[in-house]
């Protein structure tokens, strides 16, 4: 099981952003692999940092976590990743967090993984698409195959040694000051941080030897996603340039068609069942539709109007994995607009007969008790 990205940095739940990043540089030096050559174990708890400092800070990827934990970012991937957290690996730390060290450094300027300075690896940009899904769709979890165009290397380019930084990605400077001499790196303005030019490219490709290509991506969606939620896909974004560059994410953006009965309220669903006076009294069977397939339900005789059935389990599952939520049926008893004169008649003589005149027991909740009842 994971443990929380809270406890990983040594923080409280209400921590602040700037409390957040001091956390994530405090605990990214300590495990630093420059620091701990061959240990395995502080190179997977430098990973861990790392990966609950991109969720936690972001403040929608926090504010999903806070809410749904783990599970919001769980899932299938394309491009073996899987989705936040899975797919990190150190180039993936040293190209998005490198700059969390203030530009200088530890020992002379965190590098690229176990090199004291080596070459970096640059990441693309991401891509962004939405993806609508029914709620049959979310309720048992869909595999979607999506036409993305994304940028990747043209087949023929060739680098070669950027000759300003000498294949590092970084220059550094040194300045006197009054404490004494200051390091500092920054990024290679003419190779972009990867350490590599153009040497050669054909003449379909852009500046920066990429070329645009179609592709089908396989997305898999777990069940139990809400509308908003954002999924990741790693490797399947633009490409970098670069013989040894890695190529951005898909973020995958949920959007939720609504259903033409059901409705959603978290993991319940709710759903207003009509029936006539004369089934009311009588009592019926009823077939309705759940995410699941078509149920059939009992209503007793003499039913009363906002009467709710509760059917466990026939709502939405939990991302957590615990359980499902309940379809609640509100019956609504329809009262006709118009009548015969036979009918009518038969009315006004009800009026006067004492079975037809309310009798509630106390079983019978109110409106306001129903409703108290529905969000306890």
């Amino acid at each position: 099981m994971k443990k929380d990205y809270y406890e990983v940095l040594g923080i409280q739940k209400g921590a602040t952003a700037e409390q957040i990043k001091k956390a994530y540089r405090k605990k990214a030096i300590e495990f630093h692999p420059d620091k701990n050559p061959g240990n395995k174990e502080a190179e997977e708890n430098f990973k861990t940092a790392a990966e609950a400092y991109e969720i936690l800070s972001d403040a929608d990827k926090k504010a999903r976590y806070d809410q749904y934990g783990h599970a919001a970012f769980n899932g299938g991937g394309g491009g073996g990743g899987g989705f936040h957290g899975g797919g990190m690996n150190m180039d993936d730390i040293f190209s998005q967090f490198g700059d969390i060290f203030g530009g200088g450094g530890f020992g002379g300027g965190f590098g690229g993984f176990g090199g004291g300075g080596g070459q970096r690896r640059v990441k693309g940009s991401n891509l962004r698409i939405k993806v609508k899904l029914t709620l049959d769709e979310i309720a048992n979890g869909v595999e979607k195959k999506v036409k993305v165009k994304r940028k990747i290397q043209a087949a023929g380019v060739s680098f070669k040694t950027c000759p300003t930084c000498n294949g590092a990605g970084q220059v550094m400077k040194v300045t006197n000051t009054i404490l004494g001499r200051m390091q500092t790196a920054s990024t290679c303005h003419t190779c972009g941080g990867s350490g590599q030019i153009i040497e050669s490219k054909p003449n379909h490709a852009d500046a920066q030897g990429m070329v645009m290509e179609d592709e089908t991506v396989s997305i898999k969606i777990p069940a139990g996603v809400s509308d908003g939620m954002q999924l990741k896909v790693s490797g399947k974004g633009n490409d970098a340039p670069g013989n040894n560059s890695v190529a951005g994410d898909l973020i995958v953006a949920i959007e939720e068609v609504e259903h033409e009965s059901l409705k959603r309220e978290g993991e319940n669903l709710h759903l207003d069942l009509y029936i006539s006076v004369a089934e009311a009294v009588l009592g019926t069977s009823r077939d309705i539709e759940t995410v699941t397939g078509k149920v059939r339900i009992k209503l007793e005789e003499g039913i009363q109007s906002g009467k709710i059935l509760r059917l466990k389990g026939k709502g939405i599952p939990s991302l957590n994995s615990y359980g499902s939520g309940d379809l609640l049926v509100h019956v609504n008893v329809w009262t006709p607009k118009t009548l015969s004169k036979e009918q009518r008649q038969f009315f006004e003589k009800s009026l006067t007969d004492d079975n037809f005149a309310p009798h509630p027991e106390k079983s019978d909740k109110s409106f306001f008790e129903k409703v108290k009842d529905m969000f306890s």
